[in-house]
């Protein structure tokens, strides 16, 4: 329930309403519309490659060298989203801050990006689409990339002043996620409404189970 709604101070009541799909608290970092469905990427590592991996020790002898590992880094890092865009992923979801170099390619190749998201909304988008996170430098980085979750949209949603990213998902089950936006005049009303509708879903699962009994 905690992901599958959004309160909106400020507003009157009857301003509530139910969305399809889902909606992030958060802004898009990068934005590039696109029409009809989309394919969308989890990730939960950063794009742009280290220069060295944990417990190992990396040892330059000049600037010169220094200055060429990050121009290799930022050929890697243009390659590997070029490498979405031709795998046709529109929007990428990232668990972690991105490199704002990994940001500038998204933009220049028309990919989308929404990043810091939660694990527990990672693990929801995961249960929609039925898609687990993409690991980009596995043995392969320029594989094909199979572990796309297919979005019907992907827009901006203004909700009072605060700018969020709804999405439509192809589920491949039975839950067809609504995302709930309840409107009242103060944080505080829209904490007990949440509260007392979190209880009444409650209890009609209980009912539902006890019937199916």
């Amino acid at each position: 329930f905690a992901a599958l709604h959004a309160a909106v101070p400020g507003l009157p009541l009857a301003s509530s309403t139910v969305l399809p799909g889902i909606v992030l608290n958060r802004d898009f970092a990068a934005y590039c519309p696109a029409e009809g469905e989309l394919r969308a990427l989890l990730v939960t590592e950063p794009l742009r490659p280290a220069l060295t991996a944990p417990g190992i020790e990396f040892v330059v002898n000049s600037e010169g060298q220094y200055q060429a590992s990050l121009r290799w880094i930022e050929r890697r890092t243009e390659a590997l989203v070029k490498h979405l865009q031709s795998n046709n992923v529109k929007l990428l979801l990232s668990s972690t801050k991105q490199d704002k170099v990994v940001i500038y390619y998204a933009k220049l190749y028309g990919v989308s990006v929404v990043e810091c998201l939660l694990s527990e909304e990672i693990a929801l988008i995961s249960e929609i689409t039925g898609v687990s996170p993409y690991a980009p430098f596995g043995d392969n980085m320029f594989r094909e990339i199979t572990e796309t979750a297919v979005a019907s949209f992907c827009q901006p949603l203004l909700l009072g002043s605060k700018r969020c990213v709804h999405i439509g998902f192809t589920s491949v089950c039975t839950f067809q996620p609504h995302c709930l936006i309840l409107c009242g005049p103060v944080d505080g009303v829209n904490e007990q409404h949440a509260v007392a509708l979190r209880e009444a879903f409650t209890m009609l699962q209980q009912l539902f189970k006890t019937i199916d009994q």
